[in-house]
């Protein structure tokens, strides 16, 4: 069994997001420095990075003005950074929140020097290609040509507090296309420019009928694939996004399923505008572009246990892009790793062991094997077979592995991890780990 290194220790949190948290060297791992264990507080001032080797930390940014950031991940191709910030010089109707936060990106080699990555603008006709409200977890594609993440809306979210008529603020995926600049009116104190053309890409239903593939509720995305996948009739589809959807079962309980949404080949066209304007109105949500499929590839109401399930988790696909990986119980209520091609069919059970699966997970770059939390351990699991390969000793009290964050390195040859566990002041901070997979 390798030995664990630990590779931080100050005084203050360390948290990983669930995915992109390594160079694309593998040498640095980025981080922020939010207090809760389980990051749920956005406490966080600063992002930082750390040698793996040295345990050099260097700070990337921090905010100002009585903002918070978090939730940073690393763009595959070079060294920018993408995080969540929040409100500069905040007013009690402008705080932190879902629907008023913003991606922001700084490059490594430049710490410090911001640029917004989604425009916002909150005044009719409202600007297409801006947000009007808050986004969440930046991802970028494995080109690093766009970045997805999770939206709510300011807009529909004030138009319910007035007692308006209007479309819900609901949870949704959208797209920001990389290098194509927004600039809006400054007619809002809130409104700001940003660096890339952002779409909602996901179609959302108030009241989703019960049976069918209406969803009230898009989240925990991932990008399919290094260059989509290949549907079933044999041609490529080279940009895809697979996320969990909330329907309503015929029985009238709501569960998560695995969608997917195909976008065009060509980023440029998100800029057309499909069956609504994709800037949306003061009273309907943002619609998604045209040339925008969302499809449903999972129907699980009639299981034992219905439905996506295990501790929060985002889907991951495999890199060739034939798999889409989710958790959902076994028959015997234990929580397993499933896969379920993008192209279509029946979902099939990776694992089928005894104890749950308890983290987020990671697929390797070669795609044969899946990292992530199994009974106190960071694990390898075999993506074809299931077998499981414990990596670290099990620890089963306050300080075992998060369940938030296991990622595996661009090389294949480390894995990153979080406990909780007492710093250089005594006190219990999360702090990064590292494993080796071999």
């Amino acid at each position: 069994m390798p030995e664990p290194r630990q590779i931080t220790a100050a005084p203050h949190g360390h948290v990983l997001t669930n995915s992109g948290v390594w160079s694309p060297d593998s040498r640095w791992i980025v981080y922020d420095t939010r207090s809760a264990a389980d990051g749920s507080t956005f406490d966080g001032t600063r992002i930082e990075r750390v040698d793996v080797a040295t345990g050099r930390v260097e700070m990337l940014y921090e905010s100002r003005n009585g903002a918070c950031c978090g939730v940073v991940t690393s763009n595959p191709v070079d060294d920018r950074v993408a995080f969540i910030l929040g409100p500069e010089s905040p007013t009690p109707d402008w705080t932190y929140g879902p629907a008023r936060r913003q991606g922001v990106v700084v490059w490594a080699s430049r710490p410090g020097v911001t640029e917004n990555l989604d425009a916002r603008d909150l005044t009719p006709p409202f600007t297409a290609g801006a947000l009007r409200g808050g986004s969440h977890v930046h991802v970028f594609s494995h080109d690093g040509a766009a970045v997805c993440f999770t939206y709510e809306d300011a807009v529909l979210e004030a138009a319910a507090a007035a007692g308006t008529h209007a479309e819900k603020s609901l949870r949704g995926v959208g797209v920001s296309v990389c290098g194509r600049p927004i600039l809006v009116p400054k007619t809002h104190p809130r409104n700001h420019d940003g660096s890339a053309f952002t779409v909602l890409a996901s179609r959302l239903t108030d009241a989703p009928r019960p049976g069918s593939d209406e969803i009230s509720k898009a989240f925990e995305e991932a990008w399919i694939g290094t260059n989509g996948y290949v549907r079933a009739d044999g041609s490529r589809q080279r940009r895809a996004i697979a996320f969990q959807g909330d329907v309503v079962t015929a029985k009238g309980v709501t569960i998560s399923e695995v969608f997917v949404l195909d976008l065009p080949d060509d980023l440029a066209a998100l800029s057309i505008a499909g069956d609504g304007p994709i800037a949306g109105t003061a009273v309907t949500r943002p619609a998604p572009p045209r040339g925008v499929t969302q499809r449903r590839l999972t129907f699980t109401a009639d299981r034992q246990h219905p439905g996506i399930q295990g501790p929060r988790h985002w889907l991951r696909s495999s890199p060739d892009g034939s798999r889409i990986a989710f958790l959902m119980r076994d028959d015997a209520g234990i929580v397993q790793v499933f896969t379920v091609n993008p192209a279509g069919g029946q979902p099939r059970q990776v694992t089928y062991g005894a104890t749950s699966i308890a983290s987020t997970f990671s697929w390797s770059l070669d795609g044969l094997q899946i990292t992530c939390v199994i009974d106190g351990s960071v694990c390898l699991v075999a993506a074809d077979g299931g077998e499981v390969t414990r990596l670290t000793p099990p620890v089963r009290d306050g300080s075992a592995p998060r369940p938030e964050a296991c990622v595996i390195s661009p090389d294949g040859r480390r894995i990153a991890y979080v406990r909780h566990i007492a710093g250089s002041d005594g006190r219990a901070w999360n702090q990064i780990f590292t494993v080796e997979t071999q």
